[in-house]
C-alpha cells in the first residue's frame, strides 16, 4: 500500500531525555521525515541560526502571526512565545512526508486537540537518576538551573499518560529503531486509511 498524506507527529519529552540527538539521528537514517522548525521570540544561542534551529521573532512579530492565525499552536514558556508556523507543515504532509513537532506538552495537546489524528510520542530516559546525569553531564548550565528543570520534569511527568507511546531513550540505536517502527506503523492503521480503502471498494466494485 502506498501511503498518500504523510502523519504529523509531536515529540515532548523532559529536558536532557535526548530528543534533539533522537531527532537529528531519525532524520539522518530515514529520508521520509521532515522536522518542522518553530517560531520562538526567545533570543539566539550561539551557533544557532534563523531559519534552521528557529524561525527568530519579536513578540511584535509573534503577536501578529497569532492574530493571523499562521500557527498550529503556539504556548509562552519562561518568558518566550513558541510556536509551529502552519504552512511549512501543511506542504510536508501534503507531500507526503511524515513531520515532526519537537513540543513541550501544553502544545502537543493543543496539536492534539486540533488535529485528532496526531501522534503523540514522549521520550524519557530510564530513570529520573539517569535524566539528572544527562543534565548535569551537559555542563552548560548551572545547578540551579538544573534544579528548576528537575521540578519542571516533575510537573510535566503529569501529562506523561495522555501521550500515544512512551519511548525509553537507553540506548540511542535502539531507540531510534524503534521510534521509525512505531511512526512507520501508524501508516498502516484503518483509521488512516480511508483514502485508499474507498479506492480499493471501487476497484472491486469495477471488477
Amino acid at each position: 500500500m502506498s501511503k498518500n498524506k504523510g502523519i504529523l507527529i509531536v515529540v515532548s519529552g523532559f529536558s536532557g531525555a535526548g530528543k534533539g540527538t533522537l531527532m537529528k539521528r531519525l532524520l539522518g537514517e530515514y529520508d521520509n521525515y521532515a522536522l518542522s522548525i518553530s517560531a520562538t521570540t526567545r533570543g539566539p544561542r550561539q551557533g544557532e541560526v534563523d531559519g534552521r534551529e528557529y524561525f527568530f521573532k519579536t513578540t511584535e512579530e509573534f503577536e501578529k502571526m497569532i492574530a493571523q492565525d499562521e500557527l498550529i499552536e503556539y504556548a509562552r514558556y519562561v518568558n518566550n512565545y513558541y510556536g509551529t508556523p502552519k504552512e511549512y507543515v501543511m506542504q510536508q504532509l501534503a507531500a507526503g512526508k511524515d513531520v515532526v513537532l519537537e513540543i513541550e506538552i501544553q502544545g502537543a495537546l493543543k496539536v492534539k486537540e486540533k488535529y485528532p489524528d496526531t501522534l503523540l510520542l514522549f521520550v524519557t530516559p530510564p530513570s529520573a537518576k539517569v535524566l539528572k546525569e544527562r543534565l548535569i553531564g551537559r555542563g552548560t548550565e548551572t545547578m540551579e538551573v538544573i534544579e528548576s528543570r528537575m521540578k519542571r520534569a516533575v510537573e510535566e511527568s503529569q501529562g506523561m499518560d495522555r501521550y500515544d507511546y512512551l519511548v525509553i531513550n537507553d540506548d540511542l540505536e535502539t531507540c531510534v529503531k524503534e521510534m521509525h517502527h512505531i511512526i512507520q506503523s501508524e501508516h498502516g492503521r484503518v483509521s488512516r486509511s480511508a483514502e485508499f480503502i474507498g479506492r480499493i471498494r471501487r476497484e472491486l466494485e469495477e471488477l
